[in-house]
């Protein structure tokens, strides 16, 4: 007989995967799918374009609709330069708390689901539970769309998706999208004494990076929509957080790089905003090339994340409320997966165990009360299944 681990002892498992996202998660999936199949649940992997990762599903009860899906990202974010007091690739208990990369975001929930997997296929469920996790969410939410389809496919369609960000199992039904943009200026060099005849990149990115500090500002001033009004802030931002470029102080720069992202309040549209950044790019790089035609600005769209809206009578939001006892409003400005599964139709929230303040934090933890309501919850989830 395979031994049963619990939750706990499935995050120590799954903890001791480094599976940041720029590494495989392969090892990890392995894992999951021999253990299932120890239990006599079949996995089924889907592997991503480049082979080096993979998402998996699984599903315990009758092949009927109306199920529930939980969801999870198996991927974390890096411990590079985070003065860590633990090792991050250990589950260290303290005080009350779980410390290691990924206990709180989100491998934590991802633990429990796994363990609910096992205890379901014990029970007589009249409706199934399903099991979606996925790979990449911490890089933009794109890859998991590969996922959905899959599920969509080869599964009965379930009822409710819940997504098991941590929230503090607080039942979120709404957050912002969001889409981002790998900018690169491409400037012309000369001497800066003769700056007018070349096109500094360095100084063209500014005017990209002024045009979203002026967004901000007219956004934040703006009265925010109906559903824009729940979020802290409750407007679109437009950030960017990163940006290299140029060669020496008296060179015009010849290369400028950075990124711009938005995160979109779910009254209003994505394809608007991109549509109207890149009318500037198109503006600032016109002016650029009648200087030098050599100039350019290059953009590669490197992410897409549909929000999540609240959903009017939602199956997946009475669930949870029912489940939880929570009857408040909450939505996050953070992302997740929820707007993907949404976008093909399920009925979709976020509740899951830990606080996100915690998430991408040296020395990150969940506390050890929020892994047992975590589970409690699940328990009378199972019990909804089987009574169903």
């Amino acid at each position: 007989m395979p031994r049963t681990l619990s939750a706990r002892e499935i995050l120590d498992r799954l903890v001791a995967f480094p599976t940041v996202s720029r590494d495989s998660n392969l090892p990890l999936i392995d894992w999951v799918a021999d253990y299932l199949a120890d239990h006599g649940i079949e996995a089924t992997r889907v592997p991503t374009p480049c082979g080096t990762k993979a998402h998996l599903f699984a599903q315990v009860g009758p092949d009927v609709p109306g199920g529930v899906i939980l969801s999870g990202h198996t991927d974390v974010v890096p411990v590079d330069g985070q003065d860590w007091t633990t090792d991050p690739w250990q589950v260290t208990e303290r005080d009350g708390r779980l410390y290691g990369r990924g206990t709180c975001d989100m491998k934590g929930f991802v633990a429990l689901a796994i363990a609910a997997m096992v205890q379901a296929r014990a029970m007589d469920l009249k409706r199934p539970l399903q099991l979606a996790l996925s790979c990449d969410e911490e890089v933009g939410c794109m890859a998991v769309v590969d996922l959905v389809a899959a599920m969509v496919a080869q599964l009965p369609r379930a009822g409710a998706v819940i997504v098991g960000e941590p929230t503090t199992m607080q039942v979120v039904t709404g957050h912002k999208g969001g889409t981002g943009y790998s900018v690169h200026v491409r400037g012309y060099e000369v001497h800066s004494s003769i700056l007018h005849r070349g096109v500094s990149a360095v100084m063209e990115a500014a005017r990209l990076i002024q045009w979203a500090n002026d967004r901000n500002l007219d956004n934040a001033r703006a009265t925010p929509g109906p559903q824009a009004a729940a979020f802290d802030p409750p407007w679109t931002t437009v950030h960017v957080g990163t940006i290299t470029g140029g060669t020496a102080h008296n060179i015009t720069a010849r290369d400028c790089r950075f990124a711009l992202s938005f995160r979109v309040v779910p009254d209003e549209d994505p394809e608007a905003w991109c549509a109207a950044f890149e009318a500037e790019v198109a503006r600032i790089e016109a002016a650029m090339q009648a200087i030098r035609p050599e100039a350019a600005i290059h953009l590669d769209r490197y992410f897409a994340m549909p929000g999540l809206r609240p959903e009017a009578g939602g199956k997946a939001e009475e669930l949870a409320r029912r489940l939880t006892g929570d009857n408040g409003t909450h939505v996050v400005s953070y992302g997740t997966e929820g707007g993907q599964f949404q976008t093909r139709g399920y009925s979709t929230v976020v509740c899951g165990p830990g606080d996100i303040a915690q998430a991408h934090q040296p020395d990150e933890f969940i506390d050890i009360a929020q892994l047992q309501a975590g589970a409690a919850f699940l328990d009378r989830l199972l019990e909804e299944l089987r009574r169903a």
